[in-house]
């Protein structure tokens, strides 16, 4: 069968877009010769800095011919009807046949399409895939009105089979198919045919181009790898610059450099990101010490003096690029030791966070304050979480953070330590942002994670507050990160903390509220003066959270019998109210977000609503806790059919409760028990009663659970020995008030009424 091999050759494609390029061709015409009747065996794409490579294998010679029978109008339909059915078939009256149907004769036209070549099938799929490649970014040149990421330079298109090669016809804006190729643009120049896939792999080899993106990126970590081994160093790991790099040259040369003894004394992520972003250059670090002392860069050729040139002018480079670095690190330096890292933040003042959120230095302050009420919780002395949040975000008018923002955190820890501070204040500077993403590590120090939780719940309600909510897949300011940083650190450290409590403190702290609340209390000061009170002792505002509790107390006192009163308790009841419903809406966000988290960890969302409408279900610990007893009991025999019980009583239950119009929650009486099995059931409800109040108070829901698994043998007992409507009313209220007691123990652990099964 034959074999189709497809070089899109063009100049240079950016790294970055490569995998999705090789992907992206594949798919476009594979599906185009699917969709054409063709079949094939396996495909497979390959991408260098100047070409996208496709190689089908098992490509059938052709597609198949086709048949198709088509009903029509009646004979006697109009013949407006006919003529629709005779265009949509593109055949003509007499091709069409008459048959006998039901109601009388009908026409129907019977279709054939005739089988076509492949290469006339290749040659319309390339043609579309190529005039509508899905690229990020594409430019046009010269006359034509052909788009590509680059210019694109030739097409080659062979159709192989073991007779031979067959170019496919194919004219692309003057660009014509051929079977010819280049090797590496400095160590093979000019073109050369190929005849098959192997043929061109082969001769691109000794052309000095390698195909594959794998073999080159695994060329270049063994390269590196090697040389730093030689000299008792390591390569620092990079898998993002390992993929870029492969993507950057077509015959990788890998060369080890040293930097110059002046810059060693930079942080080595200076060091390493300078390198990264500027040169895509590895960092090689000496073990013993930690410090970055080399470098590995990646050439695309072989030279005569083996690289010695090239590295001499990437060491020039580099030389200027961490002069810059340094330059920047000893700038920040000097301010941190003259004015210390809270005059660094002071800038901050003049940095918007947000238009309607303030500046942020005024966030700043709402992390501080948000990190006191907090740091309790996490086992941090207050003074230094709100100490750790006043400079946390100074770095942030650092020159170094200005030159490589990816630096925020990390440059902070260092500017901390040359301020002086200590007792986790610097770590928390550092790892406050953590975790970025799911991957990321968690702060486990009681400063960072009281400062991180501080920074990811002032977000959250700053921007529920002004009502920027995510919604669908738009989320601009990545809140559902943000949601998911605060349940890992809460989950991640066992903290016990009512997020309900939290958020209503962080909303009050929002500007947007504050603001609102200045008005009101600059009116009610007007208008007390207006009435003749004296109000020269009050503060002039504006007033921060703090400052308006004064003003609100001494306007109490001074406005005694005034409507004033009235008005500023109707105000702060309003705004209490707006907060709550606003703090209820983010706490229903994040249970949202606990859902998805914990279904990747295998619980089910049935069970998580289960305890969701538990008391207590804004701490996340504790609500995870009562999810994962619960998950586990019911993956049990016992808890299986204990849920199916409890269901039966409770469907029971309610249908007698409907009928009868009462509820039937109390007065259930062993005396009227006329059986062992209910006798037995009314011992074993005040056995798990007496141990599940006690185990959930404990908070020890496995306990509670193993308690509650005990009631599945009476209780299925009782099901099959006693009928609960009896004909007696005593008997049946009984039997119901005793079917409430099993609903009320079962759903003080969780509500079982949201499981499903």
């Amino acid at each position: 069968m034959p074999e189709l091999l497809i070089e899109l050759f063009s100049e240079e494609i950016p790294a970055r877009m490569q995998a999705r390029a090789r992907e992206d061709l594949k798919k476009l015409v594979t599906d185009g010769l699917v969709n054409a009747g063709l079949t094939y065996a396996s495909a497979g794409a390959f991408s260098t800095p100047r070409r996208l490579i496709l190689a089908i294998e098992g490509l059938s010679g052709e597609s198949p011919t086709l048949r198709e029978e088509r009903k029509g109008p009646a004979a006697a339909a109009p013949a407006a009807a006919i003529e629709g059915f005779l265009r949509s078939t593109g055949l003509a009256r007499e091709q069409l046949e008459l048959r006998d149907d039901k109601k009388g004769q009908v026409y129907f036209a019977v279709i054939e399409r005739p089988g076509r070549p492949a290469a006339v099938i290749v040659a319309e799929v390339l043609e579309a895939a190529i005039r509508n490649f899905p690229w990020p970014k594409s430019m046009r040149w010269g006359p034509g009105t052909l788009r590509w990421v680059r210019p694109l330079h030739s097409i080659l298109c062979l159709l192989s089979t073991d007779t031979g090669a067959e170019v496919v016809p194919l004219n692309i804006d003057g660009i014509i198919a051929g079977n010819t190729t280049e090797g590496h643009p400095f160590m093979a120049p000019g073109r050369f045919a190929v005849a098959s896939f192997d043929d061109y792999s082969a001769k691109l080899r000794r052309a000095y181009v390698m195909l594959d993106s794998g073999e080159r990126e695994a060329m270049i970590w063994g390269g590196a790898g090697n040389l730093a081994f030689a000299k008792g160093l390591e390569v620092v790991p990079d898998a993002g610059l390992l993929t870029e790099v492969a993507g950057l040259v077509e015959w990788p040369v890998v060369l080890m450099g040293q930097i110059d003894d002046a810059f060693l004394g930079l942080p080595p992520e200076v060091l390493q990101t300078s390198m990264r972003e500027h040169q895509k250059f590895f960092s090689v670090k000496n073990p013993a010490s930690g410090r970055i002392e080399g470098f590995i860069t990646v050439a695309n050729r072989e030279t005569a003096d083996h690289g010695a040139t090239i590295l001499h002018g990437n060491q020039k480079v580099l030389s200027a690029r961490l002069s810059d670095a340094r330059f920047f690190w000893e700038n920040d330096l000097r301010h941190v030791k003259a004015e210390g890292l809270e005059g660094m933040a002071a800038g901050l003042a003049n940095v918007t966070f947000h238009n309607k959120l303030g500046s942020q230095l005024d966030r700043v302050k709402r992390i501080e304050a948000l990190a006191r009420e907090i740091a309790p919780l996490v086992g941090a002395a207050p003074d230094l979480a709100a100490e750790a949040a006043r400079v946390a975000k100074a770095d942030l008018q650092s020159a170094m953070v200005g030159e490589f923002p990816e630096l925020q955190g990390i440059m902070g820890r260092y500017y901390a330590e040359a301020a002086g501070h200590n007792d986790g204040v610097p770590e928390a500077c550092r790892e406050h942002y953590q975790p970025l993403g799911p991957s990321d590590a968690v702060p486990t120090a009681p400063v960072s994670i009281a400062v991180a939780l501080a920074d990811k719940i002032d977000t959250l309600t700053g921007f529920w507050a002004i009502d920027e909510k995510p919604t669908g897949s738009k989320d601009p300011f990545a809140l559902r990160r943000a949601a998911l940083g605060v349940i890992r650190l809460v989950l991640g450290n066992g903290v016990r903390v009512g997020l309900a409590a939290v958020f209503a403190k962080g909303m009050m702290g929002q500007r947007g509220i504050i603001d609102h609340l200045n008005g009101l209390l600059t009116g009610m000061m007007e208008q007390m003066q207006t009435a003749g009170l004296d109000i020269a002792a009050f503060p002039s505002g504006p007033f921060d959270y703090d400052e308006m509790k004064t003003v609100v107390s001494k306007i109490e006192r001074a406005s005694r019998g005034l409507e004033l009163l009235d008005k500023l308790a109707e105000a702060r009841e309003a705004v209490a109210d707006a907060m709550h419903l606003q703090a209820t809406d983010l706490l229903a966000f994040f249970h949202d977000r606990l859902k998805v988290y914990l279904k990747d960890q295998g619980i089910r969302h049935d069970v998580i609503d289960a305890c969701l409408a538990m008391p207590g279900n804004d701490d996340l610990t504790l609500l995870v806790k009562r999810a994962e007893a619960l998950a586990a009991f019911l993956k049990t025999d016992d808890g299986e059919n204990l849920l199916q019980g409890f269901k039966r009583a409770n469907n029971i239950l309610a249908q007698a409760e409907a009928k009868d119009g009462v509820e039937y929650s109390y007065g259930a009486d062993v005396k009227f028990a006329e059986t062992d099995v209910e006798r037995a059931l009314f011992a074993a409800l005040d056995t798990a009663e007496a141990a599940i109040a006690p185990a959930i108070e404990a908070e020890d829901f496995a306990a509670a659970m193993a308690a509650m698994a005990a009631l599945r043998a009476p209780i299925d007992g009782f099901f099959e020995a006693v009928q609960v409507n009896a004909e007696n009313a005593i008997l049946r209220r009984n039997r119901l008030n005793l079917l409430s007691r099993i609903r009320q123990i079962c759903l003080g652990v969780a509500d079982l009424t949201r499981v499903e099964g």
